[in-house]
């Protein structure tokens, strides 16, 4: 089973049902609709529960419509967006060009 990786801070949201989108850039694993994951916490490297994927959807950052940011976290601002993904894939280039991989899923705890 494949595996995402998520920041401390994002776990209690993806538990909560609060966060049920990922975006995803660079994606060199061709997730698509269908796939069962494993979930990471990336800090502690524990599983913490699985997940399908239900709906995929493919953007640009500087394209995202309102619907995009349902079930995700929101930014302040579009530059703060673009710092923090250059943060997640360490230092690549991300602008409102950059592609972005919309991804719903269906969790479940790790029990």
């Amino acid at each position: 089973m494949r595996s995402l990786k998520f920041s401390a801070h994002l776990v209690p949201l993806i538990e909560s049902g609060e966060k049920t989108v990922t975006w995803r850039l660079f994606d060199d694993k061709f997730l698509e609709t269908g796939d069962e994951l494993s979930f990471i916490n990336k800090e502690t490297g524990e599983e913490f529960g699985t997940a399908k994927i239900t709906w995929v959807s493919l953007r640009t950052l500087g394209t995202l419509s309102d619907e995009d940011w349902e079930g995700h976290e929101r930014f302040d601002t579009d530059e703060a967006m673009y710092e923090q993904y250059r943060k997640y894939y360490l230092g690549k280039d991300v602008g409102p060009d950059t592609a972005v991989k919309i991804l719903t899923f269906e969790f479940t705890p790790k029990s």
